[in-house]
Formats: C-alpha cells, structure tokens, sequence
C-alpha cells in the first residue's frame, strides 16, 4: 500500500490540488485508510492470537468469497454463474477442511 500511496499522491495532488487538503475531504481520507487496512489487520492479528492456525487459515481462505458476496449484497454487483460456482466450492473446502481438522482433533 505504501508503493501504491507513493505513485498514487504525486498524481492526485497535480488533478486536484488543494481540494484534497480541504476539512472535508481529510476526516473521510483518515477514515478510509483505518477501515480498509488498520483496523481488519488489528483484528486479524488478534485473531490469529486467540484461535488455532487451521480454523485462522480457514476462515481466511474465506476472505475472497464474502467479499464477493458483500459486494453482490451492498453494491449491488452481478456475479457470473462461474463467480457463483468458485464460492460455493471455496465454501464447500472450508466446511470439509474444518470437518476434516475436528475429527483429527478427537
């Protein structure tokens, strides 16, 4: 993210100036930056502390798929009949995958 931030703040400060330093624009830029990567890291980590590493690593194998069905949900995006198939077969390996490790733990 900081390489995209390098590339990406010399462009938008030459396309729009001094608006991004507006009291409006700052508070909302803040706001973004904690909660699209400062807090879900955070509560990963704590996660990741408080949980064993095969249902962590499971539940982030899910990752990819509930945002596709967050933005299916939220934003209203369509989803191919093919998108539809690889969530459901993501969904598919991680119920088998924790099946599979609580037996293994019995």
């Amino acid at each position: 993210m900081s390489v995209a931030a390098l590339i990406l703040v010399p462009y938008g400060a030459i396309s729009q100036g001094s608006a991004l330093l507006s009291w409006e624009v700052i508070p909302l830029g803040l706001l973004v930056a904690i909660m699209s990567s400062a807090l879900p890291y955070t509560l990963e980590m704590v996660a990741l502390r408080n949980m064993p590493a095969q249902g962590f690593s499971i539940m982030m194998s899910l990752e990819p798929a509930i945002a596709a069905l967050a933005g299916f949900i939220i934003l209203a995006e369509l989803l191919s009949i093919w998108q539809w198939l690889a969530i459901l077969l993501v969904i598919i390996a991680s119920v088998g995958s924790s099946m599979s490790t609580s037996k293994d733990s019995n």
